[in-house]
C-alpha cells in the first residue's frame, strides 16, 4: 500500500503526519514503528494522524503514535505542528481549532508571527492521576510543591533522584539538575522511564534553571528516548518549578532543538500555554510493506 506523509518538526521533535479525513489507512503498530525507523522508513520522533470531527464542537480528531508503535494521550510539539498542517493543507481556515486528543480537547491558535500557541490544559499534581504510585514514600515540601525520592535500580548513583511528579495529559517525572547538558539523561533516562511506581511509563524530564524566567531542558521520552525538543515535557517542567516556587509566570524554555515559551498562573484551575515554532520539512509517498 502506497501513502502520501508530510514531515514535519516543532523545535526538534520531528513528525511524519497522515490525513485520514478522508477515510482510515488501516495502519498497524508495526506499519507505526517502521514509519519512525530512521533507517528504513521515513524517521520520526512521532507519527501524528489527522481525523475529521468526532463531534459537535471539534473541529478534528489528534491521534498520536511514538516511535515503538504505541499510541499516547498527549505531544504539545505535535499539536502546532497538527495546526499547521491543517490551515497548510486548506482542511481549515480557522485560526483557532478544537481538536480531540486521547487526553482531552485543546485549542491550537495559529499567530501572526508564524508560531502556533496551545492550550495544553491543566496540569495535574494529584499522584494517583499521574498515576505515579507513591505507597511508603514521604515527598520534600518546596513552595506548593513536592519532590519524590525515585530509587533507580541498576543506577550507579547512591540517592534516589528527588522528581516533581506532574501530568499534561501524559506523565512526567521532572528533576532539578545543574547543568543539563552533563545530566545523565542516557544512563536514568530509560530507568525513569520504566520505573515500577509509574504503571503507564513515565517521560523524565531534566530541568536546569538560569533565572527565574529562563530554563534549559532535555527530555527523555517515553517511547521514543531523548528527543530534540518536548512540549508537554517544557509544559511539566516549567509548571513543577513554579509550583517549587522557581520560577515566574512565563518561561523561555531552551531546548537542543529550538525555544518555546511557557505561560502559567500557577493556579491549578487555569491552563499552561506553549507557544513555539510548526515547520513542514518536506512531503512524500511511501509504499508500506506487509505488516501485521
Amino acid at each position: 500500500m502506497k501513502i502520501r506523509f508530510t514531515k514535519m518538526q516543532g523545535a526538534g521533535n520531528d513528525f511524519v503526519v497522515l490525513d485520514e479525513t478522508r477515510g482510515r489507512l488501516g495502519l498497524t503498530p508495526a506499519h507505526y514503528r517502521w514509519l519512525a525507523d530512521r533507517h528504513f522508513g521515513v524517521g520520526a520522533d512521532q507519527i501524528l494522524t489527522v481525523r475529521p470531527s468526532p463531534g459537535e464542537g471539534i473541529d478534528f480528531e489528534y491521534v498520536i503514535h511514538n516511535a515503538d508503535g504505541g499510541e499516547v494521550e498527549q505531544c504539545g510539539n505535535g499539536a502546532r505542528c497538527f495546526a499547521r498542517y491543517v490551515r497548510d493543507k486548506g482542511l481549515t481556515t480557522q485560526d483557532t481549532i478544537r481538536v480531540q486528543t486521547l487526553a482531552g480537547v485543546i485549542a491550537p491558535r495559529l499567530t501572526p508571527d508564524g508560531r502556533v500557541t496551545v492550550d495544553m490544559g491543566r496540569p495535574v499534581f494529584e499522584v494517583a492521576r499521574v498515576p505515579f504510585d507513591a505507597t511508603g514514600l514521604t515527598p520534600v515540601m518546596q513552595g506548593m510543591g513536592k519532590k519524590w525520592p525515585l530509587a533507580l535500580s541498576g543506577s550507579a548513583q547512591d540517592a534516589p533522584v528527588m522528581v516533581a511528579v506532574v501530568s499534561m495529559g501524559n506523565p512526567h517525572a521532572v528533576q532539578l539538575v545543574e547543568d543539563a547538558d552533563a545530566a545523565p539523561v542516557a544512563e536514568t533516562g530509560p530507568l525513569i522511564e520504566s520505573h515500577p511506581r509509574f504503571p503507564r511509563r513515565v517521560n523524565a524530564g531534566y530541568l536546569q534553571i538560569v533565572d527565574r524566567s529562563h530554563v534549559r531542558l532535555r527530555v527523555f521520552e517515553r517511547g521514543a528516548g531523548e528527543t530534540l525538543a518536548c512540549g508537554t515535557g517544557a509544559c511539566a517542567a516549567v509548571a513543577a518549578g513554579i509550583r517549587l516556587g522557581l520560577l515566574d509566570a512565563q518561561v523561555d524554555v531552551q531546548t537542543r532543538g529550538g525555544l518555546l515559551t511557557i505561560a502559567w498562573s500557577g493556579q491549578e484551575t487555569d491552563s499552561v500555554f506553549m507557544t513555539g515554532p510548526a515547520t513542514s520539512v518536506f512531503e512524500g509517498q511511501i509504499e508500506l510493506p506487509d505488516m501485521p
